[in-house]
């Protein structure tokens, strides 16, 4: 079963953010956008090379009104040693989420069968809570923050503007589609 335009469920959590530990629920989350950004493990290859491209786009994230919360398995502890250790880490400001018993990888139906390992994959959760955009990919892909910037211009585009949608490679200021007899056999 997708989990396209499901709300999300409950959880509870420490997560590491700005030298502190901080409580992070599924209601904390809700009344802004946020993406969930699913990784393996810290301390590893791919991770950090996305980890580190997500913080870069941050701040134009947060301007756009968008939370970041990062989820592996690790503790928060390890979020922190990581943070404290790496120079590409050590730049994150948003949320890294501990996640040690799995519950909300598994919320997320992105637990590696067998591997006690999320998967890499990226959910944005629209104010309700609800998840309006998956992306999985294989252990080997890394994913790209400034794309998943542009999917999350068209999603509050079209959150905003009931009755248009964003056509392919839509970026923002270009023209929409509105859906319609018209239209059939005409794109």
């Amino acid at each position: 079963m997708s989990l396209m335009n499901t709300e999300i469920l409950p959880f509870s959590t420490t997560a590491y953010k700005n030298g502190d530990f901080v409580e992070v629920t599924d209601e904390s989350v809700k009344g802004s956008w946020g993406i969930f950004f699913f990784y393996p493990a810290d301390f590893t290859f791919v991770c950090p090379t996305e980890l580190g491209d997500l913080a870069d786009h941050y701040e134009e994230l947060r301007r756009l009104g968008v939370e970041v919360y990062s989820v592996s398995t690790d503790t928060h502890f390890v979020h922190k040693a990581w943070h404290d250790s790496s120079e590409t880490i050590g730049k994150i400001g948003y949320y890294m989420l501990g996640d040690p018993s799995g519950a909300i990888t598994n919320n997320f139906q992105n637990m590696r069968e067998g591997a006690g390992l999320a998967d890499r994959a990226t959910f944005l959760i629209d104010p309700q809570g609800v998840i309006q955009y998956i992306e999985v990919t294989a252990e080997g892909v890394g994913r790209s923050a400034e794309e998943l910037l542009r999917k999350v211009k068209a999603a509050q585009y079209v959150a905003a503007h009931p009755g248009e949608v964003c056509p392919a490679k839509w970026e923002e200021g270009e023209s929409t589609l509105t859906p319609g007899l018209d239209l059939v056999g005409k794109i």
